[in-house]
């Protein structure tokens, strides 16, 4: 009985990434390489998948390392993927290699998040970005998102504030799309409902070409305006170097270079 309520557990697991990827099985019988009868099998617990077709439908799938383990556990089998602690020595060098980028990023802003959007290590360029911002905001843990967003945080101070706003929470819908994180998706609810204040500041001139989205933020040197890039680890195979992010900040207009590069930003 035990061992088909297991089998029972991974299918619905799997009907479910299936579902949310917007697959019918079918399409992943064919991105597979098996027959529409054996992955039906499979999801309704009449078959156990073996270790290797469940990395198959994973990597078909694109299930989140995390979610891959939940995956094995539910089969029977123990968790592929190791899941350590940022300040475990066996991942100095991931640390060290966020550290590098950080600060090579300088004199422009730059930081690091884990999966939930909470502060891992900045450079020295953020500090000053966040002049202003409460103090509870601002205790660990940091998340980014609410900080950004938050009345008591950057939001009175980003003059694009309706722009940023949009950007940011249909990115961590999408996120919660990808990933069915429930801290994600009580994160995104939590934001949402949050006032979106009128700026103070006029936003400034859009010298994008509507490209990217910048972060047009005030401050008593001027209006920075901010685009920015994320950078993750390539085929990581531990859940938490998968789970970072570097979120990297570049001058949207000249005038941003030159308070950046001229320390204008205190």
């Amino acid at each position: 009985m035990s061992n088909m309520m297991s089998h029972s557990e991974v299918g619905r697991h799997l009907r479910e990434w299936r579902q949310r990827r917007r697959m019918s099985q079918l399409d992943l019988a064919l991105e597979a390489e098996i027959s529409t009868r054996h992955l039906s099998f499979l999801e309704t617990g009449k078959s156990q998948p073996s270790r290797d077709m469940l990395l198959n439908l994973c990597d078909r799938l694109n299930v989140p390392l995390r979610e891959r383990n939940t995956l094995f556990i539910a089969a029977g089998y123990a968790p592929v993927f190791a899941q350590r602690p940022l300040a475990d020595p066996a991942l100095r060098q991931a640390r060290a290699a966020v550290d590098l980028v950080l600060k090579g990023h300088e004199p422009y802003p730059a930081l690091a998040v884990d999966r939930h959007w909470t502060l891992v290590s900045a450079n020295r360029a953020v500090a000053p970005l966040l002049a202003g911002a409460a103090e509870t905001l601002l205790k660990p843990p940091v998340n980014v998102l609410r900080l950004s967003l938050h009345p008591d945080g950057l939001a009175p101070r980003i003059a694009n504030l309706p722009e940023w706003r949009a950007h940011l929470l249909d990115r961590l819908r999408q996120q919660v799309e990808v990933t069915a994180d429930p801290v994600l998706a009580a994160l995104l609810e939590e934001l949402r409902a949050l006032p979106a204040p009128i700026s103070r500041s006029p936003p400034a001139p859009d010298r994008n070409g509507g490209v990217v989205v910048p972060l047009q933020l005030a401050t008593e040197a001027g209006v920075l305006s901010l685009f920015s890039t994320t950078t993750v680890f390539g085929t990581p195979v531990d859940v938490t170097v998968s789970e970072l992010a570097i979120e990297s900040f570049f001058p949207a207009d000249e005038a941003t270079e030159r308070m950046l590069r001229g320390g204008k930003v205190r």
